[in-house]
C-alpha cells in the first residue's frame, strides 16, 4: 500500500438502505463498512441483501490498487435504467478480501440511508 493511505473493513450491525426510482435495492443489518484514506465510508450489502433481480452486469470495470478489480451493475426500475450505480469485488486483493463479492452503491446515485438517516 501506498505510504498513509489505508482501508479498514468493519462488520456493521447499523440498518442501511438503498433504494433508486421508489424502488428498494437493498437492505440489511449486517452491512460491512469499508473506509479509505480521501473517500467516505462505503456500505457494503451480501448479495442476499440486494435486489439483484433489479441489477444487470454491465461491461464496466475499474482496478484499484487498494482493493482489486471492480465489476460494475446498472439497475433497471419501471423501465428506467440507471447506470453503473452498483460495484463489486469479485476476487479483491486479499488486503480487502472482506468485501469479495459484496455490493456497494454511489450514495450520490441511490438514496443511502443508514438507521434511518440520509447518507450522500
Amino acid at each position: 500500500m501506498a505510504s498513509g493511505h489505508e482501508i479498514t473493513i468493519t462488520p456493521s450491525q447499523h440498518h442501511a438502505e438503498v433504494s433508486i426510482g421508489g424502488q428498494k435495492l437493498a437492505a440489511s443489518d449486517r452491512v460491512v463498512l469499508l473506509a479509505e484514506t480521501g473517500l467516505p465510508t462505503r456500505y457494503y450489502f451480501a448479495p442476499e441483501d440486494v435486489r439483484t433481480d433489479l441489477l444487470k452486469s454491465t461491461s464496466t470495470h475499474t482496478t484499484c490498487p487498494f482493493k482489486g478489480e471492480a465489476s460494475y451493475w446498472s439497475a433497471e426500475v419501471d423501465g428506467q435504467v440507471y447506470d453503473d450505480l452498483a460495484w463489486s469485488y469479485p476476487t479483491p486483493i486479499p488486503q480487502a478480501q472482506a468485501i469479495a463479492g459484496l455490493l456497494s452503491f454511489y450514495p450520490d446515485r441511490v438514496s443511502l440511508t443508514v438507521d434511518g438517516q440520509p447518507i450522500g
